[in-house]
């Protein structure tokens, strides 16, 4: 939480400080180069005369922010915007350190952040090009352990990834990589642990089971041939039972 507030913090500091408010034609030399603590550390404070700004640290090596540089007005907001992408872009590394996420993902979180629509698009572009961020690849794996090992079924999984932002092209690939049995295996295992808890005739379990799997996101098709086949798998068990019990006799 510390490291995100400070991407607020120095956001709304270098507003403050008003690059707007800098001489637009008048050269102006770094006078001292402060480093940041605390929360504020990785950035360095730019004093130039009475003016300053805050960038971070690899911002100020590539554009050679050190003392007895010049610069002007023009250059500094280049400067600033350079320093605003950069923030963008290690705030989306640290959200991408927890988990994996999608190009919409990322987005919303730099938006909450306040950042600009032009820089939100160049870092997203940056992350594509880098393959830290692939929506394609991110619904197949999403698609895959929420099938096999949440046993969740395609349907659920179809609403989930729409919601992430993944479009409709992914998400009919990644499903399409899902094969009938993969799913039938899912909706089979989830179906017979439900089965199995409900007390009660065959009728009872039918009633419970059969809308337990379809709110799993299974379909209707797939839920019935589980159903059914829990319900044939119960009824050859209790024939057998009966052969048994006759035979004892």
């Amino acid at each position: 939480m510390q490291l995100e507030d400070e991407d607020e913090h120095t956001s709304k500091e270098n507003e403050q400080q008003g690059i707007s408010l800098f001489p637009d034609h008048e050269e102006l030399m770094v006078t001292r180069v402060e480093q940041g603590q605390g929360r504020k550390r990785g950035r360095y404070t730019i004093h130039l005369g009475p003016y300053s700004l805050s960038v971070l640290e690899d911002v100020m090596i590539k554009y050679n922010m050190f003392k007895g540089t010049t610069f002007v007005k023009k250059e500094l907001e280049e400067i600033v915007l350079a320093d605003e992408k950069q923030q963008a872009y290690v705030h989306a590394l640290r959200y991408l350190g927890r988990k994996p996420r999608t190009r919409q993902e990322i987005e919303q979180r730099l938006t909450q952040k306040e950042m600009g629509q032009a820089v939100i698009d160049e870092v997203l572009n940056r992350l594509e090009r880098e393959r830290l961020v692939d929506d394609d690849l991110y619904a197949r794996q999403w698609a895959r352990q929420r099938i096999t090992s949440q046993r969740k079924g395609k349907m659920w999984v179809r609403q989930e990834l729409r919601q992430k932002g993944i479009s409709k092209a992914s998400i009919g690939e990644a499903l399409g990589e899902i094969t009938d049995n993969e799913e039938w295996e899912s909706a089979l295992t989830v179906g017979r642990k439900k089965w199995n808890q409900v007390r009660g005739d065959i009728m009872e379990k039918k009633r419970k089971t059969y809308p337990f799997l379809m709110r799993r996101g299974y379909s209707g098709d797939m839920t019935r041939r589980v159903v059914n086949h829990l319900t044939a798998t119960e009824q050859d068990a209790a024939s057998d039972d009966e052969e048994l019990l006759q035979w004892e006799e």
